[in-house]
């Protein structure tokens, strides 16, 4: 149902990933329980180093911001937070060099739990430090901790509830330039994680001859605006054009646009 990959200090590139000799997968859990409801997801987790590590899996909370970026912030402290309804078995493991485990991601709906929710699974390195490190670390001021971090989506199967609008197409253009730049926003207004493509189409006044440019693809959380930046080629030929920004987010809804006049003169 969803689809999405995000980076916060660190860089998703599949659908799996490395980070400091161990491996992750998946990157995103996307769970349909239904309200009263239990689910079950493997989390697999291999140790590619070369000594025994032990990981801490946490869960936590992330925020997004009008640009898509995600912010870590602790347990409960989001509104669409599900992190108390997550438990991992087990939390804390050890792992010898190139052995693999699975670990169980249980999510637990509530009776109440008809809307969309999310949080993240972090899993971490633990290391003992020699007394060398510790004052080393004391003295930078900066402990760094191997990490991979896990999308959890949570949306009941019968929460069909995809609402989504598109406003506010305006150019942005700096001069110097190589494309003309516009940017317009996008709200979700519904009750789901969507997954939306939003293109230009530029219609000449005059002949009625019709471009459409390739589509940018964005992640839009319920109750968020994101700002999506969308760009022509510089040069045009010259006359009066509509320019229309298209919404396309799938889900059997129709698809939504806003436009503007534009004149190259």
């Amino acid at each position: 149902m969803f689809r999405t990959l995000a980076a916060f200090c660190f860089l998703f590139l599949a659908s799996f990933l490395y980070a400091q000799d161990f491996e992750v997968s998946p990157v995103l859990m996307s769970f349909n329980a239904d309200p009263g409801e239990i689910q079950t997801k493997q989390i697999n987790l291999i140790n590619h180093s070369s000594i025994p590590q032990k990981y801490v899996l946490k869960v936590s909370d992330y925020v997004t911001d009008k640009d898509g970026n995600k912010k870590s912030v602790p347990a409960g402290k989001s509104k669409r937070s599900c992190a108390d309804w997550v438990t991992i078995n087990p939390s804390i493991i050890e792992l010898n060099p190139n052995q693999s485990a699975i670990i169980e991601a249980l999510m637990t709906v509530p009776k109440d739990g008809f809307s969309a929710k999310w949080c993240m699974i972090c899993v971490e390195v633990t290391k003992e430090q020699t007394a060398f490190e510790a004052d080393k670390s004391l003295a930078t001021g900066v402990v760094l901790v191997p990490r991979i971090t896990i999308l959890v989506k949570q949306s009941p199967r019968n929460n069909t509830n995809y609402k989504a609008t598109i406003s506010g197409l305006r150019e942005i253009t700096k001069a110097g330039d190589p494309q003309r730049t516009f940017e317009v926003q996008v709200a979700n207004t519904g009750d789901n994680i969507i997954d939306a493509n939003v293109n230009l189409a530029l219609a000449d006044m005059q002949t009625a001859k019709e471009d459409k440019f390739s589509p940018v693809k964005v992640t839009v959380y319920p109750d968020a605006v994101r700002t999506v930046k969308l760009q022509l080629p510089a040069k045009l030929n010259k006359g009066k054009y509509a320019l229309a920004a298209i919404l396309d987010y799938g889900h059997r809804q129709p698809m939504e646009g806003t436009q503007m006049l534009l004149e190259v003169k």
